[in-house]
C-alpha cells in the first residue's frame, strides 16, 4: 500500500533530517578530535553511524511501500569550533531532541491520515529517540559534574571510547 504524496513528504523530510543530524555528529567529532578527545570522537562517529542508518531505515520503509524516497536540501551545520565537551553535548541532546520532536509530528500525520503500516517503524524510532535522549543527556550530566575538564573528563572520554558503532538493522 502506497504512502500519500503528503506522507511521502513529511518521510523526505525526515530521511533529510536523519542525514543532517548524521553530519552534525560527524562535525561534533571532529571537534572532540580537535581537542584529543579520542572517545569522544569516537562516540560522535559511532553516533553519526547510527544516524545514517535510521534515514536508510526511513528510505527502504519508503521503497517498500511503492514510494520514492528522496533526500532534500542540507543545511549546512551551525556547529562552530572550538566547543567545550560540555558544549559539544548540549549541541548532541538538543540535536536528538530536535528529531524526536520530528518523529512525533511524523506519527501524528500517519495517524491523521490512518496510515496505520506506518505505527511499527515509529514505534521504533520513538522508542530509540527516548533511549538516545537519555544516553546523551547521562553523558552530558557527568561532564558537567566534573566540569568537563582534568582526569573526570578523560576518564568518561576513555569509556565513551569503547562504544562500538551500530550494526544495519535489516
Amino acid at each position: 500500500m502506497q504512502i500519500t504524496t503528503d506522507l511521502e513528504k513529511k518521510f523526505q523530510e525526515q530521511i533529510t533530517l536523519e542525514f543532517e543530524s548524521a553530519i552534525a555528529y560527524r562535525q561534533l567529532a571532529i571537534e572532540a578530535d580537535e581537542q584529543d578527545l579520542p572517545g569522544i570522537s569516537a562516540w560522535f562517529h559511532a553516533q553519526a553511524e547510527e544516524e545514517t542508518q535510521h534515514a536508510l531505515k526511513f528510505i527502504k520503509f519508503v521503497s517498500d511501500r511503492g514510494n520514492h524516497a528522496n533526500i532534500g536540501q542540507i543545511p549546512e551545520h551551525s556547529i562552530k569550533p572550538g566547543l567545550s565537551p560540555v558544549e559539544m553535548f548540549e549541541v548532541a541532546l538538543a540535536n536528538e531532541q530536535k528529531v524526536s520532536a520530528a518523529i512525533r509530528d511524523l506519527y501524528r500525520e500517519t495517524e491523521a491520515a490512518a496510515d496505520f503500516e506506518s505505527r511499527p517503524l515509529l514505534n521504533w524510532f520513538m522508542e530509540e529517540q527516548i533511549e538516545e535522549e537519555a544516553t546523551t543527556s547521562e553523558i552530558l550530566a557527568r561532564l558537567q559534574m566534573v566540569n568537563g575538564e582534568g582526569s573526570g573528563l578523560l576518564r568518561i572520554d576513555a569509556e565513551l571510547g569503547g562504544r562500538q558503532p551500530a550494526i544495519a538493522e535489516s
